[in-house]
């Protein structure tokens, strides 16, 4: 029987997969077979992350650049498609965060989430379409709770993937008749990963957050993995606009959600 999750010969460029989620993602397709294209704005980090793909048997490959910047994300891009061939699969994950309010943050601190996450979302897409397959390519984005969700000290968050959510329905609009689908995935609370870390920087802290989750407990790096591997595969592929929370429940609310104070302590 043909695994329908098998990605040999296929290649995946993933914006952001020097760590966290998007490292979690580019190690599973590449697990899975495809050649792994990595950028991140640390070079250090991104031979690191390649490296690390290399020991456990994939194939990948990394380039630096930083996703506020159209002309380094189009050279990154570009040498990545002569090396590799058009992009089957093209995930957006680069992302800034910080715990601040409204009052408490400066115009530049807010620009520089936005320009990140938002800026960053459509430079990567824009520049690459040319490169993306066509018709077959997967675009995945990756979101957040925040999108839709007001949160205190997260207005810079919230602004910026709220655009990410609309630039991902938009696109699937306007790529469809290339054949190519856009989604985006929300991972809720993510265990071992730096987004994590900061949100929740104390053990209680995590504590509180993993209590909030109806199914009670945070989501692993494999569990946002499984879902971009099944969105970029023959199973999903009437799917296209489509925002997917991949959070235990933890977006429904109810008795369960998290009174935001615990970010303050």
């Amino acid at each position: 029987m043909t695994d329908i999750l098998d990605f040999t010969g296929k290649t995946v460029f993933v914006a952001g997969g020097s760590s966290g989620i998007n490292l979690g993602i580019a190690q599973a397709f590449a697990q899975r077979g495809a050649r792994v294209a990595i950028i991140s704005r640390s070079q250090e980090r991104v031979d690191a992350a390649v490296a690390g793909i290399r020991a456990l048997g994939g194939d990948a490959h990394g380039w630096s650049a930083d996703v506020r910047d159209p002309d380094a994300v189009m050279a990154a891009l570009s040498s990545a498609h002569a090396a590799l061939g058009d992009f089957d699969v093209l995930v957006s994950g680069a992302a800034g965060n910080f715990l601040a309010s409204a009052l408490g943050m400066s115009s530049n601190a807010f620009r520089t989430v936005v320009d990140i996450d938002l800026n960053g979302t459509f430079n990567v897409l824009r520049h690459a379409h040319p490169y993306l397959r066509k018709p077959g390519a997967s675009v995945i984005n990756i979101s957040a709770p925040q999108a839709v969700n007001p949160t205190p000290l997260q207005a810079h968050v919230c602004a910026a993937k709220a655009g990410v959510d609309m630039l991902t329905r938009v696109l699937a609009m306007e790529w469809g008749a290339d054949g190519i689908r856009v989604n985006a995935i929300t991972p809720g609370p993510i265990a071992d990963t730096e987004g994590m870390r900061r949100m929740a920087p104390t053990d209680e802290a995590m504590a509180a957050v993993a209590r909030s989750v109806p199914l009670g407990r945070m989501g692993r790096l494999d569990e946002i993995a499984n879902i971009a591997l099944m969105l970029s595969s023959p199973l999903a592929s009437f799917v296209t606009g489509a925002i997917l929370p991949v959070d235990g429940g933890s977006s429904l609310g109810g008795a369960r959600k998290l009174d935001a104070s615990w970010t303050q302590r």
